[in-house]
This record gives C-alpha cells, structure tokens and sequence, in this order.
C-alpha cells in the first residue's frame, strides 16, 4: 500500500456546465441532482471514488454567480472555501459556452491557489472538435492550466483519461473512507435533494429556486416500507399551488419519481409523504438555511 494515493479534487465553474453531471459519472451512482436549470447545485457534495491505485474525493460545488441573496452568497462562499481542502483544483466550463466575465473572475480568484489547476471542457459532443483549439488557447491567456482536458460527462468520453492525470498529481496516502462509501452526506440529505430534483424537474420554469426540502423524519417503518416524511418550502402560495397542482397531480407526480429514486438509493421499498408549506424570503432567513443543511457560519 506504500504507492497508493489519496486526495481531494473540486469542481468548480460557472452554473449549468455539467458539474454534477461529472461527478455522478466519475462516482458511478447519483449522488448529486441533475437539472438543466442553473445554479441546481446548492451545497458541497462529496462523491468518494476508490480502485485498487487511489481514493479521490471530489467536491462538487456549486456554480459560482452574481450573488443576489443570502442563499447566493453562502452557495458562493461554499464554492471558494472548497479551495482551502483540495489536492486539485478543476475548473469546468461548456465547449458551447464562451468566455465571459464571469469565468475570468472565477479564473482570478482560482489564481492564487497552490492546487494544480486543470480545465474540464465539457459537452465536446456538442461541437466540432476543429472548435476546440481556439477555445483552449483563449483559457491558456487567462490562467496556467496544469492539465486541459476536453471531455463529455454525459456520453463518457475521455472521462478515463481526466481520471489518469488526477492520480498523477493526488500525494501518496492513506484511505479516508470505506471501500464501498460514495459520498460523506447523511440518507436524508441525498433524499432531500432527490425530491428537489424531480421538482425542477416537473415545474420546469414555473418554480425555479424558490424550493427547499427538509426530510422530518425516514428512521420509521410501516407494512415492510420506510416512512419517510418531507416538507416541501416554497416562498409564496401561488408556488405552493403549483407544487400541489390540480387535484393534487403535481404532487403526486413528483413523489412517484421521487419515490422510484429514493428506492434505487436505499435499496428497499419506501412510503413517501409530502407536504407543501409557505416560508417567505426563506432563502434570506439564516436560520432556516441553517435547518435546510446550510452551515450557519457562512452566513456572519
């Protein structure tokens, strides 16, 4: 074991490039939700990946943004202080996207930092491969990549290969977690998040951020099934109708996919209850951040 190799890696970027697209295929199992809706990503998710050369823990950060909130900021906040605990550091972006501001402030502040930098460029089957080089000598002017790597999360492609130059740069090390661990978060975290998911999913536009889901309790069992009961927050009582739907459709349509994901995570059948209620301006209320998963101590 004296040549195996451990480390931490972030990921970060601006919202929406495929970030926890990435990690859930680089950890072979959700354990981050997927939207095409920006900013989808609200906290640091651990994903752990072990083999017999190397265990990588990657953090999958939020998309860093203008904030607009204090939810804004702690997503902000958590994004940068992943930097202060990481082996390498990846930063991400659309072989679509071009280069804007906002990547060359997150490319600023990613300046300083002694990790290798590597560039991710995402979504390669989107594009022509001629496009690319242009695009990676743009990014070179702007940062010193220790690596660049075009790749797509979706499809798998060169995925092994971003896989490769990580264990070639990851000091040598010792274990931090179990073999079969994926991720460091508690059942009822990744629950929460998996039914947020199947609300962006359902609602589409009409409910971008203004939900938040707080598992109350999942440590019940009735008739052979897990009881798990969740509240669904929203911030005004024209969402909660919509969350709800006509004839309490949506609800029900979110809690069947919720529920067939839940069951897939836990590997045992689940009775899934959902409320819906209306808290205002939660996402500038600290104290229910905190409750909702939120470290407290990023908001002072």
């Amino acid at each position: 074991m004296t040549d195996y190799k451990s480390g931490f890696v972030a990921l970060l970027g601006r919202p929406n490039v495929g970030k926890s697209t990435l990690m859930n295929r680089l950890v072979g199992e959700k354990v981050a939700i997927m939207s095409p809706k920006a900013q989808t990503t609200r906290n640091k998710i651990q994903g752990v990946v072990t083999d017999d050369e190397a265990q990588i823990v990657f953090l999958d950060t939020p998309g860093i943004h203008k904030p607009k909130n204090d939810l804004d900021n702690y997503m902000d906040k958590a994004a940068f202080s992943a930097l202060a605990e990481v082996d390498i550091a990846i930063y991400m972006t659309g072989a679509e996207d071009k280069i804007g501001p906002g990547d060359r402030y997150i490319l600023e502040q990613l300046a300083n930092i002694k990790a290798p930098l590597f560039l991710v460029i995402n979504k390669i089957d989107l594009i022509h491969p001629d496009d690319l080089l242009s695009m990676i000598v743009e990014y070179q002017e702007i940062a010193n990549f220790a690596e660049v790597i075009p790749l797509s999360a979706t499809q798998g492609n060169n995925v092994d290969e971003l896989m490769t130059e990580i264990k070639k740069y990851l000091p040598a090390g010792p274990k931090f977690y179990p073999d079969d661990q994926l991720t460091d978060h508690p059942e009822y975290f990744i629950v929460a998040e998996l039914i947020r998911e199947k609300i962006l999913e359902f609602t589409r536009d009409e409910i971008p951020h203004s939900t938040a889901v707080i598992v109350e309790d999942m440590n019940r069992f009735e008739s052979g099934k897990r009881v798990i009961n969740a509240i669904i927050y929203v911030d005004r009582d024209s969402q909660k109708g919509i969350v709800i739907g006509k004839g309490a459709s949506m609800i029900k349509k979110i809690g069947i996919g919720a529920r067939r994901e839940i069951e897939a995570l836990l590997g045992e059948k689940v009775n899934l209850k959902l409320q819906v209620s209306v808290q205002r301006n939660w996402r500038d209320n600290p104290l229910f951040l905190a409750r909702a998963g939120y470290n407290a101590k990023d908001f002072k």
